[in-house]
């Protein structure tokens, strides 16, 4: 019961915390529309599955004990927070983005940015493989380990599909639109900022 109340507590808190994901769902969910957004976090979720996955099958204690491997991931998934702040700060005039931006990306497009967004995002990497490695006891079956998984996913799931909601709700929506372009530049410095910062914390460990 301990383990339990021990997994849920960090799981909210880091799945509170902002982050990429945090940014990108948001973004979606008011520059594009909900659907969009919806998809965005459902990606994410893929994502924590990934994570989740490699560490119950021990890929994850082989990623902490290598250092290169570890560093390599790392930097990897900062390089691409980077590269998906610079697309946006490269987006078009409003006028532009608002006829053609929506249509052209699909719901699909989203929940792949949402996975690849969590799949290299090396703060879940950390979070999940730390979790894991740390806070089960030898004696946790595989059962209850999967089932702590599952927890972890829906936290993620249900936080990001009500941010999606929020942002995406007409009156809200409405009224940050006018600012779609600073909205835009200001995820795209956050991302890039995310990037810079976990590409500079990987290459000091």
């Amino acid at each position: 019961m301990t383990e339990l109340l021990v997994v849920i507590a960090i799981t909210v808190l880091a799945v509170l915390s902002p982050g990429p994901d945090f940014a990108m769902v948001t973004r979606n969910s008011l520059v594009l529309s909900r659907r969009h957004g919806v998809f965005t976090a459902l990606g994410i979720g893929l994502g924590v599955m990934l994570h989740i996955g490699y560490t119950l099958f021990g890929v994850g204690l082989l990623v902490k004990e290598s250092l290169l491997l570890f560093s390599a991931l790392k930097i990897a998934g900062a390089l691409y927070l980077v590269y998906l702040g610079i697309r946006m700060l490269r987006t078009r005039a409003v006028e532009e983005e608002v006829a053609v931006d929506a249509p052209r990306v699909s719901a699909w497009t989203a929940l792949r940015t949402g996975f690849l967004t969590n799949a290299l995002n090396p703060k879940t990497m950390i979070f999940v493989v730390s979790l894991f490695m740390q806070v089960m006891q030898p004696g946790t079956g595989p059962g209850v380990q999967i089932g702590y998984g599952a927890i972890i996913v829906l936290a993620h799931v249900l936080w990001f599909v009500a941010v999606a909601l929020f942002f995406s709700t007409p009156g809200i929506r409405a009224r940050l639109m006018a600012y779609k372009r600073r909205i835009d530049q200001l995820f795209g410095v956050l991302l890039v900022g995310f990037g810079v910062l976990l590409s500079a914390l990987s290459l000091r460990s």
